[in-house]
């Protein structure tokens, strides 16, 4: 096979060592190969990026490990030419696998250009997706500590969820606080409830009649404490995610930090109203804050979602050759399965867990507006094919739309539902006419208007 790199290194990386694999390939075509066994440490890590360098690597491979690959990525990083490549694209032969073949292996195939890279985000693009990830494991938290309360106050068979929207709102604080601080009269709590909630004060009084005891007000506060300090640490990492997400400011213009809103609030003034598009702009000219004004157009697209999206996919689309690449790469579309000229499951492959989970929550969100293009394929899917693919097609959908805007730099712009309408009615006129035509008859299509 052809040599595509003449310099080149294979790693197999594990938690505490790194086992290499150089290749070199001389003029005379003779060809030499070393294996070196590295640590993991900071120091170890830049002596293998010394070594590398001394004997003119150029194309470094490694297998995406768990979290082991990082830092042996960000250290080699900006040296070579770099590539994270997916373990399950790379086995080797069953009952011949050690560290050194693994290495050897993984440098052979990169030699003669049979690798293929993993998409691997630039550094302040990982360090942002650091941040929304975290942000999402703070809300789950915030999620269980909240189903902890229900459960505390089903224990006392205190039934303030069946009487309140939210057992987090304002009123359901102002309760659960005066009961975590002793209060156990059903007629005084239910007054802290008065006017904010729809229930009246005979329902309140019944909803908060129970036998609290002791430990269930430890618990109660301890659930309380703990869910306040969660969205403190929500509203920092959110404060964090929009002052990233929003360009400096120049020395004369210099503001106070931004919160989440007021950059899409500022540079939504500006743009297009009524579901236009705005004027196409360079893409290599946007910014993090406009690519998120961008998304937000889209219906179903929250600026927290927004922000999610682009930290996993970034704001430039080079990466990936089309928007079904895309897709792919984000387990939103079918995968391929097929046998003896025969289709088999289409089921969807795993992908980016985060950017499905935001794209699919974003799809929900969708198909609630009354009307617009994403409503309507949602109900035309829905009635063949069932709502849960209706779902993952408009999450498809979203991500195409997405990959468009970034791409060509314009807002979305809104079809209607009149688009399947158009189009259901050209498709049923070419078919009409062809059958006339296959019968013998010449047709010419003009409107009943003009007819008459």
């Amino acid at each position: 096979m052809e040599i595509l790199h003449s310099q080149c290194a294979g790693l197999d990386v594990h938690k505490k060592t790194v086992r290499v694999c150089l290749l070199i390939r001389r003029e005379n075509g003779q060809e030499s190969k070393e294996f070196r066994t590295y640590g993991t440490t900071t120091r170890e890590l830049l002596s293998l990026l010394d070594w590398l360098k001394e004997q003119g690597c150029t194309h470094v491979a490694m297998e995406g490990t768990g979290v082991y690959w990082k830092p042996v990525f960000n250290l080699l990083e900006g040296s070579f030419e770099l590539l994270v490549v997916n373990a399950h694209h790379i086995k080797v032969v069953p009952g011949r696998k050690t560290d050194t073949k693994d290495a050897e292996w993984i440098a052979t195939l990169l030699q003669h250009g049979l690798l293929k890279a993993s998409f691997i985000p630039s550094a302040p693009q990982r360090e942002l997706r650091d941040l929304t990830r975290y942000r999402v494991r703070l809300t789950e938290e915030r999620s269980r500590e909240v189903n902890r309360v229900q459960k505390t106050l089903e224990d006392t068979n205190l039934k303030l969820g069946d009487v309140v929207s939210d057992v987090m709102g304002k009123a359901s604080r102002i309760i659960l606080g005066a009961i975590a601080e002793g209060e156990t009269d059903a007629v005084r709590l239910a007054s802290f409830a008065v006017g904010r909630v729809r229930a009246d004060q005979h329902q309140l009084e019944a909803a908060l009649t129970g036998h609290v005891d002791e430990h269930h007000r430890f618990l109660l506060k301890e659930h309380l404490t703990q869910i306040e300090h969660l969205e403190h640490a929500i509203e920092r990492v959110t404060a964090e995610i929009a002052r990233r997400f929003t360009p400096p400011p120049s020395p004369e213009e210099a503001e106070p930090t931004q919160k989440e809103g007021e950059v899409r609030e500022a540079a939504l003034e500006d743009s297009p109203q009524n579901g236009e598009a705005s004027p196409s702009r360079d893409p290599a000219d946007l910014s993090w804050a406009e690519a998120v004004v961008l998304l937000c157009s889209i219906p179903g697209i929250s600026e927290r979602a927004a922000s999610g999206i682009l930290a996993e996919i970034g704001i430039r689309m080079q990466q990936f050759p089309t928007a079904g690449h895309l897709a792919s790469w984000a387990g939103v579309c079918p995968g391929n399965n097929e046998s003896a000229g025969k289709r088999l499951s289409g089921k969807t492959r795993k992908g980016n867990p985060w950017l499905r989970r935001l794209l699919i929550q974003a799809a929900h969100a969708a198909t609630h507006q009354k009307s617009g293009y994403l409503v309507a394929l949602y109900r035309r899917i829905a009635a063949r094919r069932g709502a849960k693919r209706a779902v993952m097609a408009v999450a498809h959908s979203i991500l195409v739309i997405i990959y468009h805007l970034l791409s060509e730099g314009t807002t979305y712009e809104e079809r209607g539902e009149v688009f399947f309408e158009e189009r259901d009615r050209e498709v049923s006129e070419r078919r009409l006419v062809n059958q006339l035509t296959r019968l013998g008859y010449h047709v010419e299509l003009q409107p009943i208007a003009q007819a008459g």
